[in-house]
């Protein structure tokens, strides 16, 4: 398949530093591809490359003829003595009223239009960058650093919502985080960056290499877990689980649920977290995912 975008022999210097070396990268329609890293290992350096923001000391990118890109910071700076409205801020951006309210609707952000955009949440405001990511109506969006600030169920909804979108309109979608948990779990394929590509890969395939565990250490012993029911939960409440995992709609219908363990020789003062329904769960939407999060995980609710 002929990819949206692709980076060759990319390098980056600032000064005498060398940020990115010789990165090779390629998104291809319907893929969601994250690249996690280190603070400081080059992401959004290479997002901004990627959009044309920053100039390479070397390599090249190439983009598919007519590509239109959706594309959100890590962060915006917001003026409190200049009042914006998300409607106003979103206006901005192009496109007719209805398509903003579309827009809006779609990550489940409609009554946002008329807040100001200062006093949004960090949930809010990330809905509202994609919303404004999707006025373009993309064919790849590059998120950076999406979920930074949100607690873990609002972090798992998020990522609920770009597959959905990723689903219905078959687009691609780049994104950088240094989470290594529940991004991966929603991810097609991972890059390890850390000014050069360390290893790269399906998930699974990615927690498993070497160099994905000489850069995260410890925080590497955390395993990514898929489990897929071919059997039911008989017996069974609303919320039951059985050998550890919540018994989700999505579950019932035999989807693939995916969550993040830790390996058997690991000390736990727990038992491992139950399955968080992410990919392809026919039950189980945005509100679904933060419920069950926020089950396993109180202090964030």
């Amino acid at each position: 398949m002929t990819p949206l975008i692709r980076a060759e022999a990319l390098t980056i210097r600032h000064g005498r530093r060398t940020v990115l070396d010789q990165v090779d990268l390629a998104v291809v329609p319907g893929e969601i591809v994250t690249v996690i890293g280190p603070n400081g290992g080059g992401k959004t350096t290479l997002l901004r490359a990627l959009i044309g923001a920053a100039r390479p000391n070397g390599g090249r990118v190439w983009r598919r003829d007519g590509l239109r890109l959706g594309y959100t910071p890590q962060k915006i700076a917001v003026e409190r003595t200049m009042p914006v409205t998300v409607g106003r801020f979103l206006a901005l951006a192009g496109g007719a009223r209805p398509a903003q309210a579309a827009a809006l609707d779609r990550v489940g952000a409609r009554a946002l239009g008329p807040a100001q955009l200062a006093d949004l949440s960090g949930g809010e405001m990330q809905r509202v960058l994609l919303a404004r990511a999707l006025l373009r109506d993309p064919d790849l969006l590059l998120l950076d650093e999406p979920t930074q600030g949100l607690d873990q169920p609002a972090e798992a909804a998020f990522y609920h919502l770009l597959a959905e979108i990723r689903a219905e309109r078959g687009i691609g979608v780049l994104l950088a985080s240094h989470d290594l948990h529940v991004v991966m779990a929603a991810s097609d394929r991972v890059i390890c960056l850390n000014g050069h590509v360390c290893c790269s890969g399906a998930p699974d395939q990615v927690t498993a290499d070497p160099a994905y565990r000489a850069l995260f250490g410890a925080r590497a012993d955390f395993a990514l877990y898929r489990h897929r029911h071919d059997h039911s939960h008989d017996g069974l409440g609303p919320g039951g689980a059985d050998h550890g995992h919540a018994n989700e709609a999505g579950d019932r219908h035999g989807a693939p649920s995916v969550s993040v363990s830790a390996p058997v020789s690991a000390p736990m003062s727990a038992p491992a977290p139950g399955a968080l329904p992410l990919r392809g769960d026919a039950g189980a939407g945005p509100a679904a995912v933060a419920d069950a999060m926020a089950a396993r995980h109180p202090h964030h609710a």
